[in-house]
């Protein structure tokens, strides 16, 4: 059991080589802790811990130097001379740390100012107040379970997590914050491992490395490539459906307005990635409908091309483009007898090469439904169209004979 399990633990778990579940709900009256990410200033962090010392409560301030520790404690005491403040890092003599955390644990002291000591094995419900400072300096582990250290009663939990505003923040780092604040919600620890297991790796499965590997391939494709050799090897059959390749001039995406978080609108994107039928199409739409209100049009233009990867799947086609005018179907092959047969009936608007058919896009002429025509498959026997409703006028019924 983990709040924030190691990146080889879960990739181990999203690939299914080992076993896991989660828990998603929430002790009773537990709220999400309000998370902040900025630039460090004095004057938010006295109003923060007065703001707490209203509600008689304690505030943690984490500041993991133990070289400059004490002179942090004394400038905190400066900013807010009513609090009272105390320090403990894991340098100090076992029976004085001790001695500090009973005291603070006894509510004689609101400030506790602390290097990372503090980030597991705490459950204080007094303190609801967390400042971390040089924030930038932390792993996504070490902030998720720091701010697990606030907020684990019934009062609303406060995070406050700082960087030096003179000194531009690395994109890893920036990467890790915004995460930090984006997940911030009860259960967001699931989120905020897979973020990890994004940005450090896998680590190796066999070996002693429990992050990195990852950036060669990239986070979806390595899972994908895990999860493909683990589901043939367990003889479960193809790991997953053929990729269909659209490429069309069409607007189908789901707007911010429509959908608004982040989060959501991923899972309705893959929801929709996943639609292999009709009824697919028909629940999907239904549950959107049902969540965010009647689609707009560029969500049913996204259910569209679902429904049409679809059937191109089913058809055996994995590409599907727009070249110039026409539109590209691929891979389609055909025996010798019917390339002859489909250059003789529309020379000018098909035609065979490279194992693709192309079909002119437009309106006029025979029956282009949707911009395409159709092209004659061959014998009778193997022909889609009644006599009376073949649209290729080139092509006779005695020739289908």
């Amino acid at each position: 059991m983990s709040a924030t399990p190691i990146p080889r633990t879960l990739e181990m778990g999203v690939a299914g080589i080992r076993e896991m579940s989660t828990i998603q709900t929430p002790p009773e009256e537990r709220h999400p802790v309000l998370t902040f990410v900025g630039p460090y200033d004095e004057k938010q962090i006295g109003a923060a811990i007065r703001r707490e010392l209203l509600r008689d409560g304690q505030t943690f301030f984490v500041h993991n130097r133990v070289s400059s520790i004490n002179r942090v404690a004394a400038r905190i005491a400066e900013l807010v001379p009513e609090a009272r403040v105390g320090v403990a890092h894991g340098q100090m003599n076992e029976h004085l740390l001790e001695n500090v955390m009973s005291e603070f644990l006894a509510r004689n002291y609101d400030v506790l100012v602390s290097t990372t000591i503090v980030e597991s094995g705490l459950d204080i419900p007094n303190a609801n107040t967390l400042i971390v400072d040089r924030a930038d300096a932390y792993g996504l582990p070490q902030l998720h379970q720091l701010r697990g250290r606030v907020g684990r009663a019934r009062e609303r939990g406060y995070c406050y997590f700082l960087f030096p505003p003179e000194k531009p923040l690395t994109e890893t780092a920036h990467e890790r914050l915004a995460t930090i604040q984006q997940h911030s919600g009860t259960g967001a620890g699931m989120y905020v491992a897979l973020k990890d297991l994004e940005i450090r790796g896998a680590g190796n499965l066999l070996g002693g490395e429990q992050s990195g590997h990852i950036a060669g391939v990239g986070f979806d494709l390595y899972v994908r490539m895990i999860g493909e050799a683990v589901t043939e090897l367990r003889g479960a059959g193809p790991a997953e459906r053929p990729e269909v390749r659209v490429e069309l001039p069409v607007d189908a995406h789901i707007p911010h307005d429509y959908v608004p978080g982040e989060r959501l609108r991923l899972e309705a994107y893959t929801r929709i990635a996943a639609i292999d039928s009709v009824d697919d199409i028909a629940a999907v739409r239904d549950e959107l409908a049902d969540r965010y209100g009647q689609p707009p049009q560029p969500v049913l233009n996204l259910l569209a091309v679902a429904r049409l990867r679809a059937r191109a799947r089913r058809a055996g086609l994995t590409d599907i483009t727009q070249q110039g005018n026409h539109i590209r179907f691929g891979p389609v092959e055909l025996p010798e007898s019917r390339e002859v047969r489909v250059a003789a009936a529309v020379p000018e608007d098909a035609a065979q090469a490279g194992g693709a058919y192309h079909a002119r896009t437009g309106a006029e002429g025979g029956r282009r439904a949707g911009g395409l025509r159709p092209v004659c498959p061959g014998p009778l026997d193997g022909c889609p169209w009644a006599p009376r409703r073949c649209a290729i006028r080139s092509c006779s019924p005695g020739a289908r004979s």
